[in-house]
């Protein structure tokens, strides 16, 4: 008795594999294994045609199930299964198995199949300045593509007419094969191996395209890309993919942002940060200061009395994108200066004097806590 298929090993998906794995899964091995990419390679015609039979029953759910129940009772499965003394099986029962039959005939003597014949899709990488991308820009990109071949209409056959009916499934690129199964027999519809699903067979091949159905060219498209692009973010473009080798419809053309980092701005999501310098003068009694925005600078006060760390937010300044806009974040740090003359270092030290005394005055609490911790006054002079 021959070892029965594993239709999940078959496909490569595990038991428990969602309708969205199964159907990403045998849109791959397809591609991969059609007979139009390994002409006369037997090995592979016979891989698609398990291919497209393990599709037929995973990708049904009573089939599935059926599946599933004989893979975990193989004593029950089948007519040989149940077969007892006398060799009655399930066809002793009274038209037990002719039930089944009826009920799966029913479901899969009618089903058509449902073949993927869309052209793989293109991913390209785009960089894009971080103003480009903020902002939004348009940009015209150069790729190649196969496209379908003028000459035969993307048939692969000499004028678009050099074909015949295949014998195998009578121009209807299906077949059907029957198994024994527990339930009765059950009749399956899978693509004919023959030609691929398409019904016919290309008798003389496009001299333009050698068969294929496609031409290589290069292509170029303009993108609008949208304010708040980021890296990772994509646009997709309908039908700029690959032709179909199978005369369907050409696959996508996916884009992929990579955004450069910026000297000045950072950012999350559509907020941006700013690290603002200011001076020990503007942080002590205040100022107004220059802020870079996306558009131009703008006036931005700096309270008396700024500590080096602290952010203040600008509602609104951040990216404007038809998701929202966003925020400008300033976080301010104090520039001390480095060099300084004799005399002005005096002056400091001068003007310092009162502002300790006030600034011990309101530190006594902390100066208590550190006391009372080393015995020693953090203010006092050594």
């Amino acid at each position: 008795m021959a070892e029965k298929k594993n239709y999940y090993e078959i496909l490569g998906v595990s038991k428990n594999a969602s309708e969205e794995e199964i159907k990403a899964a045998y849109k791959k091995l397809v591609k991969q294994y059609h007979p139009d990419l390994h002409p006369g390679d037997k090995l592979a015609a016979e891989k698609f045609k398990e291919i497209n039979e393990a599709n037929e029953v995973l990708s049904d759910k009573q089939k599935r199930a059926a599946y599933d129940y004989e893979q975990e009772h193989p004593g029950m499965g089948g007519m040989g299964g149940m077969g007892g003394a006398g060799g009655a099986g399930f066809g002793g029962f009274g038209g037990f198995g002719d039930i089944f039959d009826s009920i799966f005939q029913g479901f899969g003597g009618s089903a058509s199949v449902q073949r993927d014949t869309t052209g793989e899709d293109i991913q390209l990488s785009l960089g894009l300045s971080f103003m480009d991308a903020a902002k939004g820009c348009s940009k015209e990109i150069s790729y190649s593509r196969n496209e379908p071949c003028p000459a035969c209409n993307g048939t692969g056959a000499k004028g678009g007419t050099a074909m015949r009916t295949c014998s195998k499934c009578g121009g209807k690129g299906q077949v059907r094969y029957a198994q024994e199964t527990m339930f009765g027999r059950t009749v399956r519809v899978g693509a004919c191996p023959d030609c691929g699903g398409r019904g016919k067979i290309i008798t003389e091949k496009c001299p333009d395209c050698k068969g294929k159905g496609y031409i290589r060219r290069e292509a170029k498209i303009r993108l609008d890309i949208p304010a708040g692009a980021d890296t990772g973010s994509y646009i997709r473009k309908r039908g700029y993919g690959q032709a179909s080798t199978e005369g369907g419809a050409p696959g996508d053309l996916i884009v992929v942002f990579r955004v450069e980092p910026h000297r000045i701005f950072q950012r999350k999501n559509m907020d941006l940060y700013v690290d603002l310098p200011i001076s020990f003068k503007t942080a002590a009694l205040g100022g107004t200061v220059k802020v870079p925005g996306l558009d131009d600078t703008f006036d931005y006060q700096i309270p008396e009395g700024t500590q080096s760390g602290t952010t203040f937010t600008v509602r609104g300044k951040g990216i404007r994108s038809r998701n929202g806009t966003g925020n400008l974040y300033l976080r301010v740090f104090v520039e001390v200066p480095t060099k300084l003359t004799r005399d002005q270092k005096k002056k400091i030290a001068d003007a310092a004097e009162g502002v300790e005394l006030r600034q011990y005055e309101k530190s006594k609490k902390y100066a208590d806590s550190v006391s009372a911790l080393y015995g020693q006054d953090p203010y006092s002079e050594k």
